[in-house]
């Protein structure tokens, strides 16, 4: 890393020593991000509509407020480092946000801009992670840096593209909006 004095964490370097900062890394930030990896994606691969979809994106989008908070909070202690990642995690919170009221408000093409805003959000997050942790992790270690950048969006964006343009997704959110 830096000259910055560091903590280790299962194997992962964490640049700070400071007991405030470890402890919102570990109790807060850590967990949320866990919980919207996993919320988002049981959202995503879920049948879309009420149950299983809308209760696993609430999870995804609460735990992604808690992630964006902690992320405020940590870049603020380490500006200079961190900035970015704030902004990518205002970003990441920003597209949820809108993807979420889109679909509660019923917005002029709700649909499409639930599917973007939530995916890009994902997408999002997950650059943040790869950027901020890449160089720690096994295989994306030998990756350039821009590559933390560049492969989430290559995937990601992709696979919202097929979300909007494949009918039978487009049309089961329009079916729930027809049953409420």
């Amino acid at each position: 890393m830096t000259d910055v004095e560091t903590t280790i964490v299962a194997g992962l370097e964490i640049p700070s020593t400071d007991p405030v900062f470890l402890a919102v890394v570990l109790a807060v930030h850590i967990p949320a991000g866990l919980a919207c990896v996993a919320g988002g994606a049981v959202a995503m691969l879920s049948r879309k509509g009420r149950g299983r979809h809308s209760r696993f994106g609430a999870i995804y989008f609460w735990s992604l407020l808690v992630l964006f908070a902690s992320a405020t909070f940590l870049s603020l202690m380490r500006w200079s480092e961190n900035y970015h990642l704030f902004g990518l995690g205002a970003s990441s919170f920003i597209c949820a946000w809108i993807g979420r009221a889109a679909l509660r408000h019923r917005w002029w093409s709700w649909v499409r801009l639930h599917i973007s805003g939530m995916g890009l959000s994902y997408v999002l997050m997950l650059v943040a992670f790869y950027v901020d942790n890449g160089r720690q992790l096994p295989l994306w270690k030998d990756l350039p840096h821009f590559m933390y950048w560049l492969i989430p969006l290559a995937v990601g964006i992709p696979l919202i593209a097929r979300a909007l343009l494949w009918p039978p997704l487009a049309a089961g959110l329009h079916d729930l909006h027809q049953t409420q």
